[in-house]
């Protein structure tokens, strides 16, 4: 029984601060945009970033998808990037996902998983907040809420939202 709950915990977490990458460099990355265009994260360095593995199949991901939306609209001009991480879904489907629900951030494609397995991500949603120097600070693996981006935001020297 103890072996089963340290397994479920181990997996999935329980929004604590922790995580494996949590003080260290974030994995960088080369992924295509649902656009067709380049990004890497390594040229978002001295912007705060909000990095959320989602996908469009991930009914909580829809709970938390307006939020982030919001966020990357009112704090985009400050500085801050709102990157998602499409997982284990289809070009299509994410497109879908984004028009349906409006997402004002940019979300890359990552067709063999390398970058959530880079990242540690089990499942989704999963959220990295990460400083201007590309370090990571905090490991989510629930759906973020409002409160929680505003603590995390702070710490990272972000403006209140």
């Amino acid at each position: 029984m103890l072996v089963a709950a340290l397994a479920v915990a181990l997996l999935r977490g329980s929004g604590d601060p922790g995580g494996p990458l949590v003080g260290k460099a974030a994995p960088d990355f080369t992924l295509t945009t649902l656009e067709g265009t380049t990004l890497k994260l390594s040229e978002l360095r001295g912007r705060p970033v909000v990095l959320n593995f989602w996908a469009s199949w991930c009914v909580p991901c829809r709970e938390e998808a307006p939020l982030l939306s919001e966020l990357a609209t009112k704090q985009s001009a400050d500085g801050l990037a709102v990157v998602g991480v499409v997982f284990q879904d289809r070009q299509d489907a994410a497109k879908k996902f984004r028009d349906q629900y409006g997402l004002s951030f940019v979300s890359v494609l990552d067709p063999e998983a390398r970058t959530a397995i880079d990242y540690g991500v089990a499942a989704v949603p999963e959220t990295f907040f990460i400083d201007e120097e590309g370090v990571v600070r905090r490991h989510v693996r629930s759906v973020v809420t409002r409160d929680l981006l505003a603590t995390e935001l702070r710490s990272l020297g972000v403006k209140d939202q």
